[in-house]
């Protein structure tokens, strides 16, 4: 941070001055005086000029009024920006409050006490309320219309400062002592402070000021010290809150008299004297401190007693009453701002955010790109790229597998121009400077450098490319202790301890080229190293503590600003011979500038540089300086003779809303002169100035001066010497060109004047050159005009190159509209293809694919469109017509469409379909989908494979013991199943013996298909059985409930062959019932003895039926009363009857009904009562 003074005004009249305030908000400045002096001023920046912005416009007093109503000298002014009121107060006690009306001030309020004198006024932050404090201890608060709030006397105690808290719920009110209470915003004492920095200060002291900043413009980082008290005798405490127990403590040793922050509360500015041993009189300094009481600098003033400070609004002057004058000076922030490959990076804090926001603002497309960053500390950039450092976040810690960086406290972060992180590195050492080569990024702490290899230079050889890339462990990364002296070997280390051992003399600056790395030392040693494998050549002592160094872009001479803004410039490689006579390397140059707070050596020149000496630009040639030019921005960049630079100023006033105003580019004077010349001496005498200044951007010049006056010699010759290969190769095609106006045209449309070289070619008739001409430029539009404008047939292929362009400009926007009609213009359908399907114009897309050709190559492709959005059918197609039946396979199994999937398959004989199958059903059936996966078999026609699956299913249902009708359905479709599978299989012999007329093949073909049924005989014959079982289970309770109890006996007693399928327990327990029902005790006494012996039964229940026998058979005797009817069902064996499925009763006549599905039988007479078969439902004929 750089200062110097800048202005000063002078009070008339000699009157001594005793204060000062600055409006932040409005650049009103009020100072009061002895005799009752108050004063307005304005200063305001009037200028035309659009270059001239900032501090380097001239500014004049634009007010400057006498405010009359004061008789004594005027001790306190205080501002209030929210309502435009200004608050004075003089030694006899008097306040008036002014106001502002018609561009004039004017008393508003008046009021005194008459008892004793005010010493303090403070407005709260929103400007709602002020507090004043009088000598004799009383305190007033009032409103901002004038009323009284409240009033308390503060007994015994003499006040001098008050000032409130942000949130205004606290007041500080500053004693003559120099003690500090805290009170609550209603004048109730909470506390007194404690004044860490008093500590062994003994003697009278009196507080210099106390100064609380509110946070408007948001925290230099979360957290951030803002409440700064300063005592006569220098010493100050800076807390972030009023009961901060760790507060930043500094000794400025010098004598106060007033403290405060800049708008933003990045600077405390603390003014008063200081003595100087050599002279008698005390000198008046303002120091300059950061919120964390790092001193950033000194500022001497002249005069005998400086009174009051106060800072403008924008942060970039600061008012000092000193005597009878007031002294302006210009502050040029540190602003943490770079410029890499045409963009310009800035921060600034915001009050809704704790981060810094970073803005990466591309000057050449006027886009920005906001990244926000949280407790940032620099800004470094080089080339394409940026470095931020940072502190570590603590919350997040980078992965522990970095073991050798878990615990950075500090983070590098690289960057390209659009604020793109791309490699983040965490470092345990403080990053206080940064620099930057095209390869290498160096961070150093007061004590330590490190360096770090972030990209290979692309420009290398591959014996320089291994000498530099070396993986991490051998060391892209090193860390080197100042004090030491590193050979330079390879064998460099990468330890942290190396940052914590301590030095005397600390790092206080530090540049690098691609071959030296400076190092600058707080007692004006400068270490120079070589780079990128660091060794120490050379070290230099000078007399300047160095704040910023620069080295030319050869690496030969040194800039070197100091903390005073003193600039001079080291030679680092000539030999002198000293004083003593001996010989040494490296010399002081004599130039040296004053005031000098930035500079930048030209990229491409080592003897230009520019530099920033107050609000002017100078530019040296060879440490000769020319005119200097007025302005006040930062230089970005310095090459072929010109120099850009920017506004920062101008541009943090608003940082959201940069505008190209702020970029300045300047010519340098050959570049001027050299202009001047060719435009009015003429290009010979031009040529002559160039040869004798040579430089390639003047020799560019001179060429393009040539090319539009057809010199084509001196154009070439000029080419040559600015090495432009394109340029000598365009001036030879213009020699073999024979017209002059052709050659006119040519030059015309290499400058770039597109539209004017288009008419004259086509004033020539030439209207294929035009045609050429937009055609490199990639203007198909105006390709597609010229094409159709043109008499006679328009070359065809032309034509649909433009079409196509015109279509991929319209797709690259996403106007597939658009695109498709020039597509469809262009027969481009390998795009149309992708244009409808972006539309999801699927019908297009699907006429597309009919009116291709088979085989095309844009088929497949067009199929697989298909198959994303679920398209079966048109993908099938697709893939049909283009000879991929496999891939239409995979379609149909992917989009499950399996029973097309083997339709396909068998068409096109192939024979994995069993293998899809059965990986297929294998996947649900790990999902336990089962019915999802008997639905695939039947779908496929594996009846067989389905029928296993509920077949299973009907068992599990069984043995849950859920509804038997339901487990009756299951069984029933698991038979159903088998029938078909049984179907399919006659049919698949009938296919196979057809034409093969001989008996014997087909015999051998049914017996070798039985012989395959008979492995899996139990379950396809006694596929019924399970239907039966339960069929006959829910009939013969049915008829049991309705109270035919003789069937349901009939009935009841089949279920005795359905053991293996129903429980015994549940057929007996059933028996026995239904036999008690119709008397036939025999039968039941049968059940009951099957039902005792049931060894799934606990001895307790066996213990049960045995009591329920008991109780039924002491009443009734064992013996069945109609015997003669039961014995054909009880004797069962041979020639067992085949029995009726919807009675239960076996058939004994010679007519019944078969049903043609499950093959079971039903009395004739009694089927005439059913529409459906009783066990399978399959509808009567």
């Amino acid at each position: 941070m750089f200062f110097y003074l800048s202005k000063k005004i002078a009070v008339p009249n000699n009157v001594k001055l005793k204060c000062i305030s600055w409006n932040k908000d409005q650049g009103f400045i009020a100072c009061g005086g002895e005799d009752g002096l108050l004063k307005v001023l304005r200063l305001e920046t009037q200028t035309d000029d659009s270059k001239l912005r900032g501090l380097a416009a001239p500014s004049n007093l634009s007010m400057n009024q006498n405010l009359e109503g004061h008789s004594g000298a005027v001790q306190v002014v205080t501002w209030n920006e929210q309502y435009q009121k200004l608050t004075t107060s003089d030694q006899n006690g008097l306040i008036i409050v002014w106001m502002l009306y018609k561009g004039s001030w004017y008393e508003e309020m008046i009021n005194n006490r008459n008892k004793s004198v005010v010493r303090s006024m403070s407005w709260n932050a929103d400007g709602q309320k002020i507090c004043i404090v009088y000598e004799d201890g009383a305190v007033i608060v009032g409103s901002v219309d004038g009323n009284r709030i409240w009033g308390k006397d503060l007994k015994g105690i003499q006040l001098c400062h008050v000032t409130w808290s942000a949130d205004s719920k606290i007041l500080l009110f500053g004693m003559a002592n120099g003690e500090i209470h805290i009170y609550d915003n209603q004048g109730n004492f909470i506390m007194k402070m404690k004044l860490n920095c008093l500590v062994n200060v003994t003697g009278a002291i009196s507080i210099a000021g106390i100064h609380w900043y509110h946070g408007t413009e948001g925290y230099v980082e979360p957290d951030c010290p803002c409440l700064a008290i300063c005592f006569d005798n220098g010493r100050c405490q800076i807390m972030r809150h009023e009961n901060d127990q760790n507060p930043v403590l500094i000794d400025t040793g010098m004598y106060v008299v007033g403290i405060q922050w800049n708008h933003i509360g990045s600077v405390l500015a603390v003014a008063g004297s200081q003595k100087v041993v050599t002279q008698d009189k005390d000198v008046n300094i303002v120091q300059f401190y950061t919120p964390f009481g790092e001193h950033l600098g000194t500022l001497k003033v002249p005069g005998k007693q400086m009174c009051s400070l106060s800072w403008e609004g924008g942060g970039l002057k600061i008012a000092l009453a000193v005597d009878s004058f007031i002294y302006f000076a210009n502050i040029r922030p540190d602003y943490k701002w770079g410029y890499c490959s045409n963009t310009v990076v800035y921060a600034y804090t915001r009050p809704d955010r704790p981060e810094y926001c970073v803005v990466f603002w591309d000057t050449k497309n006027n886009e920005k790109y906001v990244k926000y960053v949280k407790s940032l500390i620099s800004i470094t950039t080089c080339g394409d790229f940026c470095i931020l450092a940072t502190k570590a976040d603590e919350n997040h810690p980078q992965e522990e597998n970095e073991m050798e960086t878990f615990g950075a406290t500090f983070v590098l972060v690289l960057c390209n121009s659009i604020g793109t992180p791309l490699d983040p590195k965490y470092i345990d050492l403080v990053p206080l400077f940064v620099a930057m080569t095209k390869t290498h990024v160096i961070a150093a702490s007061k004590e330590a450098l490190y360096t770090w290899q972030y990209r290979v230079a692309k420009k290398l050889t591959a014996l320089e490319i291994n000498q530099i890339t070396r993986s991490r462990k051998e060391g892209r990364e090193r860390i080197y202790h100042v004090d030491d002296v590193p050979s330079g070997s390879v064998d460099g280390v990468f330890d942290y301890s190396k940052a914590i051992q301590g030095t005397r003399d600390p790092i206080c600056a530090i540049t690098a080229s691609d071959k030296t790395l400076i190092v600058g030392r707080e007692s004006g040693v400068i270490q120079r190293y070589s780079f990128p494998n660091v060794a120490l050549i050379q070290k230099y002592s000078l007399d300047c503590r160095a704040c910023q160094l620069s080295l030319n872009c050869n690496s030969s001479r040194l800039a070197i600003i100091d903390i005073a803004g003193v600039l001079t410039f080291f030679d680092l490689d000539t030999r002198v011979t000293d004083s003593t006579g001996q010989q040494v390397v490296g010399e002081l140059l004599k130039l040296e500038r004053k005031d000098v707070w930035d500079m930048k050596w030209a990229k491409d020149n080592p003897d230009l540089f520019a530099m920033m000496e107050k609000t002017r630009m100078y530019v040296f040639r060879n440490l000769d300086p020319e005119e200097p030019i007025q302005t006040s921005g930062y230089i970005c960049n310095f090459e072929d003779l010109e120099i850009k630079s920017v506004l920062l100023d101008e541009i943090l006033k608003n940082p959201e809303h940069p505008s190209k105003d702020y970029i300045m580019n300047f010519e340098i004077r050959s570049l001027r002169d050299s202009r001047a010349l060719i435009e009015k001496v003429g290009i010979e005498d031009a040529s002559q100035f160039i040869e004798d200044n040579p430089h390639p951007r003047l020799w560019r010049l001179l060429a393009e001066a040539a090319l539009q006056k057809l010199d084509l010699y001196t154009a070439q010759q000029a080419f040559v010497r600015c090495k432009d290969y394109q340029g000598i190769k365009f001036v030879k095609r213009l020699g073999n060109l024979q017209s002059e106006s052709m050659k006119q045209a040519e030059v015309i449309a290499y400058f770039g004047r597109f539209e004017e070289a288009e008419r004259m070619y086509l004033d020539m008739d030439r209207r294929d050159l035009a045609i050429g001409l937009r055609l490199k430029l990639g203007d198909w539009f105006r390709v597609l005009q010229l094409l159709k404008t043109g008499s006679g047939d328009a070359d065809d292929s032309l034509l649909e190159q433009a079409h196509n362009a015109i279509g991929d400009y319209f797709a690259d926007r996403q106007k597939w509209m658009n695109a498709v009609q020039y597509y469809v213009k262009g027969r481009n359908q390998e795009r149309l293809a992708e244009c409808y399907y972006m539309l999801e114009d699927y019908e297009g897309l699907e006429n597309l694919a009919n009116s291709l050709p088979e085989n095309h190559k844009l088929l497949p492709e067009i199929a697989q469109m298909f198959v994303r959005v679920g398209m079966c059918e048109q993908a099938v197609s697709a893939f049909l017509k283009c000879n991929q039946p496999k891939a239409a396979v995979d379609t149909c199994v992917h989009l499950n469409q399996w029973n097309k999937a083997v339709e396909l398959a068998k068409s096109h004989s192939m024979k994995e379909i069993g293998s899809l199958l059965a990986r297929y059903a294998s996947h649900l059936l790990e999902k336990n989908k089962t019915l999802d996966a008997i639905e695939l078999y039947r779908k496929a026609s594996y009846f067989f494979d389905a029928a296993k699956l509920m077949y299973k299913i009907a068992d599990e249902e069984a043995k849950k013991r859920t509804k038997p009708l339901r487990v009756k359905k299951l069984y029933v479709l698991s038979a159903l199943l088998i029938e078909q599978y049984h179907e399919q299989m006659k049919n698949a012999q009938r296919g196979k013996v057809k034409g093969k007329n001989s008996e014997a093949t087909s015999a051998l073909a049914g017996l070798l298909e039985e012989e395959v049924l008979s492995t899996t005989s139990r379950f396809t014959d006694n596929a019924w059985r399970g239907a039966e079982a339960y069929h006959f289970f829910i009939l013969a309770q049915r008829q049991l409930y309705e109270g035919y109890v003789d069937t349901a006996l009939k009935t009841a007693l089949h279920l005795r062959d359905y053991e293996d399928i129903i429980p015994s327990v549940e057929i007996y327990s059933l028996l026995a019932l239904c036999a008690c029902a119709s008397r036939a005790f025999g039968t039941c006494s049968k059940a009951f003895i099957k039902l005792e012996s049931l060894e799934t039964l606990s001895a307790e229940q066996k213990q049960q039926y045995e009591d329920l026998a008991l109780e039924i058979f002491t009443k009734h005797t064992p013996k069945d009363n109609r015997k003669s009817e039961l014995n054909s069902l009880l004797e069962g064996g041979e020639g067992k009857l085949p029995t009726c499925i919807a009675t239960g009763s076996p058939i004994i006549e010679y007519q019944f009904w078969v049903c043609k599905v499950c093959k079971h039988y039903v009395l004739a007479q009694e089927i005439s009562n059913y529409n459906f078969c009783p066990l399978c439902h399959s509808s009567v004929e």
